[in-house]
């Protein structure tokens, strides 16, 4: 952050001169057209593919067999301060959210918007849409560091080397006032299809971090006020994210927007399967196809519910199909043909063995590239990232009443809007009928409908199951061997072994960069670490 601030601070060059092609402080706030380059500055790299997708390789959902990413350690838990870091290939580094680049940017287009002699109302909503996003970071901040400097001004180098790190409970009730104070300026639009930052937006990430902290009833009331502002599920959720739905579309409530060539992402080719030109690199985990029930509502587990050992993925909850590459399933190659998954076979591109950028356990992520046909370049992508889903806001208020006990039908209608839209069939009151069993299938459908949308560990982190879920072997399919002319898999043998983790309770707060604590004295390290 020092380096930054330094590197900020300095207007003049050698010759004391400003460049001619270059903005500086001194005339970037003359009109609303320099403001709004000011916001498109805060607004670039605000938020990260890799980590909204690829967080979930840190979970019971997900593995990244790739060291040099940085999510390896944190998913077997045997991350320490020193591996964080920059990542770089083949160096294992572990990922490093500890930054405070966009808070900064963030800092000084507040400090200076007041300057600009531009209208009221845009000016309040620019304002409106900054808060978000320094709010934004620091909700990420906190969950993954707990307590973190509580950074709203412009600093000096020497400041910020002096910052201390601000208890948890002070930065969540900063965020949630930032978003209260937000909401009003913001636009109502029900669509993110520009990318810019709605009153939807501010409420609803306002609801998550109430839900998080247990602050249920304010909760509600952020979900209710969601609820009325038009926003309704995409009625398929395999298109809803392909990038044809990407624009207009009401169930996004924000997304991380990309533009290939100018501003792209490379989350497809990251995913896409060896045969496609891809690298599998974040990959599911036969727990995560577990937790996908029957067809008919009943989970895998349940002796009535049907389910085959042999034949594993049949009659299953829709959206275990539109979120993994399973073996046998049929998908379209990014030159429009159509073929079966086949990790099995020793001469196939996708053979689970080779580890010749396959996936070790033989499943991948179908989300966000369920037809290859979408991109033109694999890792040039103009792919935008979900980062709030009205079927989040859903499930959020019906989790918060339920663990407010105030079970009614609006609960149950909250999780059958989402069952519903998937092609699932309403809950079975008659099983789900109270606060124990509903617990436990909001909290299913939250792992199944939210499966790489980057918050599967935050919930872990909230219900305190990391003991349950993180820790002992992780496996992917059993195996087999898959029909070339019909994708039939037949299971010949067991489980693949991927690795075994250890998770103790150190875990549910990630380490801050020992960089970090080297540079400043008063930044002390979470404990265990």
């Amino acid at each position: 952050m020092a380096i930054l601030l330094l590197f900020s601070a300095c207007k003049k060059d050698f010759l004391d001169r400003s460049p001619l092609d270059a903005y500086t402080n001194d005339n970037l706030w003359t009109s609303a057209n320099d403001a709004n380059t000011a916001l498109v500055g805060v607004y670039n790299n605000w938020i990260t593919a890799d980590f909204v997708v690829g967080s979930d390789c840190a979970t019971d959902n997900g593995f990244d067999q790739y060291p040099w990413e940085g999510l390896l350690v944190y998913g077997n838990g045997s991350v320490n301060p020193s591996l964080v870091g920059p990542l770089s290939y083949p160096t294992t580094k572990a990922y490093n959210l500890y930054d405070y680049t966009t808070i900064v940017k963030c800092n000084f287009f507040l400090a200076n918007i007041g300057k600009t002699p531009m209208d009221a109302t845009q000016k309040a909503n620019m304002i409106a849409q900054v808060r978000f996003i320094r709010a934004y970071k620091y909700s990420v901040m906190s969950q993954l560091y707990g307590d973190v400097p509580l950074i709203t001004t412009v600093l000096t180098a020497d400041e910020s080397l002096a910052s201390v790190r601000a208890p948890k409970a002070d930065v969540v009730k900063f965020i949630i006032s930032e978003l209260a104070a937000a909401a009003p300026d913001l636009s109502v639009a029900s669509n993110s299809g520009d990318g810019h930052v709605t009153k939807g937006a501010a409420l609803a990430l306002k609801a998550r971090i109430e839900l998080y902290n247990g602050n249920y009833a304010d909760c509600i009331t952020d979900c209710q006020a969601v609820m009325q502002m038009g926003y309704i599920l995409y009625p398929n959720y395999t298109d809803l994210f392909r990038v044809k739905a990407q624009n207009n579309n009401s169930e996004i409530i924000i997304s991380a927007q990309f533009v290939q060539s100018t501003y792209s992402n490379n989350m497809p080719g990251k995913m896409a399967s060896n045969s496609s030109g891809g690298y599998s690199s974040f990959i599911p985990v036969q727990g995560l196809v577990d937790a996908y029930e029957m067809a008919n509502g009943k989970p895998i587990t349940d002796p009535a519910s049907g389910f085959d050992a042999a034949n594993p993925y049949a009659n299953r909850d829709p959206r275990l199909a539109a979120t993994i590459i399973y073996p046998g399933e049929s998908f379209t190659q990014i030159n429009g043909n159509a073929t079966y998954y086949d990790p099995f076979t020793t001469t196939s591109a996708d053979y689970y063995a080779s580890r010749n950028n396959t996936s070790p356990t033989a499943y991948l992520v179908k989300k966000y590239t369920s037809n290859l046909t979408d991109f033109s370049q694999l890792f040039n992508a103009g792919l935008n990232i979900p980062l709030i889903r009205y079927s989040e806001v859903l499930l959020t208020d019906a989790e918060a009443k339920i663990e407010l006990g105030k079970i009614d039908g609006s609960v149950y209608d909250d999780i059958n809007a989402v069952r519903l839209r998937a092609g699932m069939p309403a809950v079975d009151k008659s099983v789900y009928s109270n606060q124990t069993t509903l617990r436990a299938l909001v909290r299913n459908e939250r792992r199944v409908e939210l499966a790489f949308e980057g918050l599967r560990f935050f919930d872990i982190q909230r219900w305190k199951i990391g003991s349950q879920v993180m820790s002992g072997p992780i496996y992917g399919a059993k195996m087999g061997t898959i029909n070339p002319t019909n994708g039939k898999y037949t299971v010949t043998g067991a489980p693949l072994s991927i690795e075994t983790r250890v998770f103790a309770d150190k875990n549910y707060l990630w380490p801050i960069p020992q960089t970090e604590i080297d540079l400043n004295k008063n930044i002390k390290q979470n404990p265990g670490y």
